[in-house]
């Protein structure tokens, strides 16, 4: 296949995502399977070996994934039903002594949304996010676009969130330097936009914090009133208890990678660092840490698990195996599926496209002009991103194709991976599922959500990877 046979290619598989998402509703699971398999055929494979290596590639997708996605989630079921997410917001709220007071939500959905799926802090953070609105007298155009933008910043550069995680697995970065360049990019691009939005959405239309989260809340006149801007809940954890979930499996998994840059290969302290930042351990251990939080609260644990619906139901009787190893693992199963197969088949239509000879081709044409290597996975994945309305799907749309590209122009896998994630933030708007929710969740019409949601992402993604580059360009990356 040419070059310009396999732009055409890839031009009319953008047209398929995007007709079967939008026109036709279609799963994405089915809309990225009929989509690789075109490309498969379009690139001469024909029909049997094209469902073999979607099958191959599906598997070997998920199997390097989804037992840490699957542990992403059950830490999500005890953060929800431990009160983690209150405790996190409370400290905030105490740390900046109740004001900036967006902050409280969107620093803890910042944190949040490391190992658990970016659509599950939305839905934890956005009755709380209401409450705050209500008290502070702010409109939700001052809360929720940084709440949104924490969120996409660590779902789009930070592992083991799937997405950013599964392009890393595709293209080999290394999972911890992925983290560490991926959460330097994001807070830096968090705080340029916040202190660049906030006067902004102060000064722009309000929008009213929704009812059914704030009725019987009362504003607080007295704003300075630290205790009264709290969010009332009992029995929640300490806040080292209830970020130490969410943050040690990262710490754990950055400082393995650390650990063995300094030792060599092979030697015993190698091999320790190799076994402490191993991804799937650092994430049981969050699960551990998180159930540790049941204890001491059991009766509140157990009423917030039967109210979730999702679950099988638990009686006062309930052992902790029962809480924490079945019915958290029963939820996450459920909440975990859907990302588990789109992320693999999403595997599967990237190493389709991988196998395309005419990519070392475009490769080599690419290096040898004056046009930026490291712009390359960017721009695929905001094209991406801005066509198929998903985060997960973009980026690994774009990693199967920079897979063979990497080599010729000179990127490594870490810049390329948090590239794509840069990318695939800007074009998040009405054809991502995440637009709804967020938007229905947080009180916003479409033309909103594109004013404040849109924007406000689109300027993260562009100043993360502004920050990138400076970081390439200077040796850190």
């Amino acid at each position: 296949m040419t070059p310009l046979q396999f732009v055409i290619m890839l031009a009319i598989a953008i047209v398929i995502l995007t007709i079967l998402t939008l026109k036709f509703k279609m799963h994405p699971v089915m809309v990225l399977f009929l989509t690789a398999t075109f490309c498969g055929l379009a690139s001469g494979k024909g029909i049997v070996n094209t469902f073999a290596s979607i099958t191959e590639y599906f598997g070997s997708t998920l199997g390097s994934i989804g037992v840490m996605i699957i542990f992403g989630a059950i830490i999500a079921s005890g953060i929800n039903d431990t009160g983690a997410a209150t405790s996190m917001v409370n400290y905030f709220i105490r740390l900046f002594k109740g004001k900036c007071l967006e902050l409280a939500p969107s620093l803890t959905g910042f944190i949040m949304s490391i190992p658990v799926f970016g659509d599950i802090a939305i839905i934890l953070n956005a009755p709380i996010s209401a409450i705050l609105a209500k008290r502070k007298k702010m409109g939700m155009q001052q809360v929720a676009p940084f709440v949104n933008l924490g969120l996409t910043l660590t779902h789009g550069l930070v592992p083991p969130t799937p997405g950013i995680l599964a392009v890393s697995v595709l293209l080999g970065a290394d999972i911890g330097t992925v983290i560490i360049l991926g959460l330097i990019c994001s807070v830096i691009s968090f705080a340029v936009c916040y202190l660049g939005l906030r006067p902004i959405y102060a000064k722009s239309e309000y929008v009213a914090p929704l009812p059914q989260y704030t009725e019987g809340i009362e504003e607080v006149e007295d704003s300075s009133n630290v205790e009264a801007l709290l969010i009332k809940e009992d029995h929640v954890p300490k806040p080292l208890a209830a970020f130490t979930p969410l943050l040690l499996p990262a710490v754990m998994i950055a400082v393995g990678s650390i650990g063995k840059l300094f030792c060599e290969e092979g030697s015993g302290a190698y091999k320790f660092f190799d076994v402490f930042g191993n991804t799937v351990l650092a994430l049981f251990i969050g699960i551990l840490a998180v159930g540790f939080m049941v204890f001491g609260r059991k009766t509140k644990v157990i009423g917030k698990a039967n109210d979730d619906g999702n679950g099988c139901k638990l009686t006062e009787k309930s052992s902790w195996f029962e809480i924490v190893m079945n019915n958290w693992v029963e939820r996450a199963l459920k909440i975990a599926i859907s990302a588990l197969l789109i992320t693999a088949m999403g595997g599967a239509m990237g190493g389709i496209l991988r196998e395309n000879e005419a990519i070392q081709t475009i490769g080599e044409m690419i290096g040898g002009s004056a046009f930026p290597a490291l712009l390359v996975p960017f721009i695929m994945g905001a094209i991406l991103m801005t066509v198929c309305g998903s985060m997960t799907t973009a980026a690994m749309t774009a990693a199967g194709l920079m897979a063979g590209l990497m080599p010729v122009l000179g990127l490594n896998p870490v810049v390329t991976s948090l590239a794509i994630g840069c990318g695939s933030m800007v074009g998040w708007h009405v054809n991502n599922s995440g637009f709804w929710i967020f938007s229905s969740l947080y009180g916003f019409n479409a033309k909103q959500g594109i004013k404040y949601f849109t924007t406000t992402n689109a300027l993260g993604g562009i100043v993360a990877f502004i920050v990138l580059a400076i970081l390439t360009m200077i040796g850190i990356a």
